[in-house]
């Protein structure tokens, strides 16, 4: 395994999830239920499997689609997501 990757990763992931509408998510269900356990496993699972969907799709469009257009496409869903957020549709 490639640390350097490894550790470019997790630090990216750690700081961009901090504060994010699933971390808020996640503390207003562990304040209703009092059930952190089952609030992590399933909040563990439920982020693991989107991360294995993102990594196999990302893998296989990689193949087809250069680096430089995936890049953009990722911003452009990004901003797009933030002004649909903004605007209250979400």
């Amino acid at each position: 395994m490639d640390l350097k990757t490894f550790f470019v990763t997790f630090g990216m992931i750690f700081l961009a999830e901090l504060g994010d509408k699933t971390q808020l998510a996640v503390l207003s269900l562990t304040a209703d239920t009092r059930k952190p356990v089952a609030i992590f496993l399933g909040a563990m699972i439920a982020f693991a499997a989107i991360t294995l969907l993102a990594v196999i799709f990302g893998e296989a469009l990689a193949k087809f689609v250069p680096e430089f257009y995936l890049k953009k496409a990722v911003a452009l869903i990004f901003i797009g997501v933030g002004i649909i957020i903004f605007l209250g549709k979400y």
